[in-house]
């Protein structure tokens, strides 16, 4: 799954260039394009955890423990790991973003695919939402630039459960 391309989809979806055709999206897009962005999220951090503790070339890595390393990431724990502050601050500035943002975006993903209920406040703007696919876009870019060692200690992070001897 590649993240810009659910990207780019939301954008459509929030845009209103897609699904109902008429310029203005309905609330139903909206909370798909939301939810389309979180799973760029997703789908990077899953990546990274393949990538970084596997291997990113396909001809350098068995693809079974690749495909099983990146399967493996839960989005409870993801969502639990990046949501401890002491934890996350010991990590560059791109990578603690990109921790935070995926527990906002998380969030949000269970309002828009779980509210059943239409109530006015927690109807989505679309102008809201197409700036935080924007500001999804670019805090992925950054966080793909963290320097590897971090991203792999962020892969652990989130993958494994914090143990306390």
């Amino acid at each position: 799954m590649e993240p810009f391309d659910l990207l780019r989809i939301a954008e459509q979806l929030a845009s209103g260039a897609i699904g109902s055709g008429i310029g203005r999206p309905r609330q139903a897009e909206l909370r798909r394009a939301i939810s389309a962005a979180y799973y760029a999220m997703f789908h990077t951090l899953a990546r990274c955890c393949a990538d970084t503790l596997v291997g990113a070339s396909r001809t350098n890595r068995n693809q079974q423990a690749w495909r099983q390393t990146y399967r493996a990431l839960e989005h409870g724990q993801a969502r639990n790991q990046c949501a401890n502050r002491a934890l996350l601050s010991r990590f560059p500035a791109q990578v603690r973003r990109f921790g935070e943002l995926f527990v906002y975006m998380q969030r949000l993903r269970h309002i828009a695919d779980y509210d059943p209920d239409p109530d006015p406040e927690t109807d989505f703007d679309r102008a809201y939402i197409m700036q935080l696919i924007a500001e999804t876009a670019s805090t992925i870019t950054d966080f793909q630039s963290a320097d590897v060692i971090d991203r792999r200690a962020f892969a652990a992070f989130v993958l494994f459960r914090l143990r306390r001897d």
